[in-house]
């Protein structure tokens, strides 16, 4: 699977509609449920913060048309790009958005990317400019296929939970993943 955006528009809009949360809650619920067994099969556990990126900080060729890029540290180092698809947020301050992201990092030292979509829920105190954000959080599973380097084969699901007082967004103890075993030798 190729790590390319695509022809997709990326446009980031706004509509002030309500947000169906009951079909929100089953979206997530459906598309973005971890079997149990995960934990016990070999899933390796990250950890770590995402920053917002400063300029000229994440400038690789897979984040080009990104709406925002973040900077990764901890277990994963490197940028992760978004692409936001949609959103819409509730006349009290409901926000939900979708989109894809790339994820260009090291784990262990040893280069990788793969590409997830998101669903990311909060509530804003000014929902139409975006301000005031009350709390946050997002799910990420792993497309099947769209892993290189150390992430070929990888599956599982990212889960962000934003620190609004700290302006970070951890990823402690809600990452499960499953990488390649071995490493591979680096291609010339």
């Amino acid at each position: 699977m190729s790590l390319n955006k695509g022809d997709k528009n990326h446009e980031k809009t706004i509509n002030n509609t309500c947000v169906n949360h009951a079909d929100a809650i089953s979206l997530i619920s459906t598309i973005f449920a971890i079997p149990p067994s995960a934990a016990n099969d070999g899933a390796t556990q990250f950890s770590g913060i995402g920053y917002w990126a400063t300029p000229g900080e994440c400038t690789d060729a897979h984040g080009d048309g990104s709406d925002f890029a973040l900077t990764m540290t901890g277990d994963l180092a490197g940028c992760l790009y978004t692409f936001v698809e949609t959103s819409q947020c509730s006349a009290g301050g409901a926000y939900f958005e979708t989109g894809t992201e790339v994820y260009v990092v090291f784990y262990n030292g040893v280069p990788g990317a793969f590409m997830t979509p998101y669903v990311f829920t909060a509530k804003y105190a000014d929902c139409a400019n975006l301000a005031g954000e009350i709390f946050g959080r997002c799910q990420h599973p792993v497309i099947p296929g769209s892993g290189t380097g150390i992430f070929e084969g990888v599956t599982g699901r990212v889960d962000f939970r934003d620190d609004i007082e700290a302006e970070n967004f951890p990823y402690r103890r809600q990452y499960w993943i499953r990488i390649k075993s071995q490493l591979l030798e680096p291609s010339i």
